[in-house]
């Protein structure tokens, strides 16, 4: 015959506030109003969507996000775009495309601001 294992002793639940066993959870922080957004939860998903409507506009891919940020409005985003491709690459025109969004992700708006060779770096003014 097998022995028998020993009894495990129990863990005891934690109580609620009310007496009541139940499981803990720990304490969430109300995120203030102004940080929720109700369609882009975040700036990964504004980038995506800020690329993705510029490329269906211009029927060019986006080349980067260079910026964004959060506005009153939604997000407002830098985006750039190869607008004609050379050889050597450097020699490719890009622009520069400032892109607004709405709180739900959607383009309300873009602008081209600039337009450069590939190969030109900023310089300090």
């Amino acid at each position: 015959m097998a022995a028998e294992e020993p009894a495990r002793p129990r863990r005891a639940r934690p109580r609620t506030p009310d007496g009541t066993e139940g499981q803990s959870r720990p304490p969430t922080r109300p995120t203030p109003a102004k940080h929720r957004r109700a369609g882009v939860p975040d700036a990964a998903s504004a980038m995506r969507s800020a690329a993705g409507q510029l490329a269906q506009l211009l029927g060019r891919t986006p080349d980067s996000v260079t910026s964004l940020k959060p506005t009153e409005e939604g997000w407002e985003a830098q985006v750039e775009v190869v607008e004609l491709e050379r050889i050597p690459d450097t020699t490719s025109v890009m622009a520069s495309y400032k892109v607004a969004l709405d709180p739900d992700g959607q383009l309300v708006s873009y602008e081209r601001t600039r337009r450069y060779s590939r190969g030109m770096i900023d310089r300090p003014t």
